[in-house]
C-alpha cells in the first residue's frame, strides 16, 4: 500500500464513540442478563477501527453539525458489530479470531453468538432513533435515519451481500459480479454512515449527493484494500485470520486485477470520492485523510 498516506488521528472521535457505546450497553443490556447480554457487550465494546462511526462524526461536522452525534455513530457501530458476529459463525466465514481475540462464537458458543447478533439489530434501530431525537431532529428525519441504517444492514445491503458472497465461493466471478457483492456486503454500511452524518446535520441536497458518491467510492475501496491485505498482511497485523479468501476459493480483486491493479483501482475510487466532495465544497482535511487511509492501512 502507498507509504505516503499517514494514518489520521481517530483518537478523539473513537473515544467519544467508546463512551457512547458503554452508555448504551449500561442502559440497554441489563434487561438481557446472562450469556446473550454478555456476548453483546463483548462484541459491541471490543477494540476496532470504528471507521464507520468516525465517518458519521466527520461527515456531521463537515456539514456544520454542532450537537453530540456520538450516540448516532454508536448505533452504526452496533450494526457493524452484529455483522462481524454473524460473519464469523461456522456457517458463514467460520473464523476463530476477530480484533485480536476469540470471536464471539468461540467465546460464548454458536447459539449465544447467533442470538446476540440478532438482538443487536433492534438495539441499533432504537439507539439510532433515540440519538436522532436527542439531536432535535423532526420525526420524519428520525424515521429516515433509522430507515437508512436498517436498509444498509438488510437484504439490500449487508445480508444480501453476504448471501451473494457465500454463493460465489468456488466460482470465477466477473468484476461486475464482485463489485455487486461488495457494494452490498461492505460498501452499504460505509455509504450509510456518511449519509447519516449528513442527514443528522441537515445537509443540503447538493452536499448529500456529493457525500453519497464519496461514501460509495470509499466503501468499495475499503473492500478492495481488505482483499489486498488478506494476501499481503499477517494475522497479527489484521487481528483476524489472513489468507481466508484463498482458503474459501473466493473471487477477489487481487485475483482479477493483480495486487498492483487492485491498489490502483482503490486509489482511483478514493480520488473520485474526494473530487466529488471538493466539487461540492464539502471536502475537509479529515474526510480526505480518512479516505486515503482506507487504502494505506495495514489492518
Amino acid at each position: 500500500m502507498p507509504a505516503h498516506s499517514a494514518k489520521p488521528d481517530f483518537s478523539t472521535p473513537r473515544a467519544r464513540v467508546a463512551c457512547a457505546l458503554d452508555a448504551l450497553c449500561d442502559r440497554a443490556l441489563p434487561a438481557l442478563a446472562g450469556p446473550v447480554g454478555s456476548a453483546m457487550r463483548y462484541s459491541i465494546t471490543g477494540e476496532g477501527k470504528r471507521l464507520r462511526a468516525v465517518l458519521v462524526m466527520l461527515t456531521y461536522e463537515a456539514c456544520g453539525g454542532t450537537g453530540d452525534v456520538a450516540p448516532l455513530a454508536a448505533a452504526v457501530e452496533v450494526v457493524h458489530a452484529y455483522s462481524l458476529v454473524h460473519d464469523d459463525l461456522p456457517c458463514m466465514d467460520d473464523d476463530d479470531l476477530r480484533r485480536g481475540r476469540p470471536t464471539v462464537h468461540k467465546a460464548f458458543g454458536v447459539p449465544v453468538a447467533t442470538a446476540a447478533g440478532m438482538a443487536m439489530v433492534p438495539l441499533a434501530a432504537q439507539a439510532a432513533w433515540d440519538a436522532a431525537t436527542d439531536l432535535g431532529l423532526d420525526d420524519a428525519t428520525c424515521s429516515e435515519i433509522v430507515r437508512v441504517l436498517m436498509r444498509a444492514s438488510g437484504a439490500g445491503g449487508m445480508i444480501g451481500g453476504q448471501l451473494l458472497d457465500l454463493e460465489g465461493e468456488g466460482q470465477s466471478l466477473s468484476y461486475e459480479q464482485l463489485e455487486r457483492i461488495h457494494r452490498c456486503k461492505t460498501g452499504a454500511l460505509i455509504e450509510a454512515s456518511v449519509e447519516l452524518g449528513a442527514r443528522a446535520a441537515r445537509a443540503s441536497e447538493v452536499h448529500r449527493t456529493a457525500l453519497g458518491r464519496y461514501g460509495r467510492c470509499i466503501g468499495l475501496a475499503f473492500q478492495i484494500a481488505d482483499d489486498v491485505l488478506d494476501v499481503t498482511a499477517t494475522s497479527d497485523e489484521l487481528g483476524k485470520t489472513a489468507g481466508k479468501d484463498l482458503a474459501y476459493q473466493k473471487s477477489t480483486y487481487p485475483a482479477l486485477l493483480g495486487i498492483d491493479g487492485a491498489i490502483a483501482r482503490a486509489e482511483a475510487l478514493v480520488q473520485e470520492g474526494c473530487d466529488a466532495l471538493a466539487g461540492a465544497g464539502v471536502l475537509t482535511p479529515a474526510l480526505e485523510a480518512t479516505a486515503r487511509y482506507i487504502v494505506a492501512r495495514r489492518s
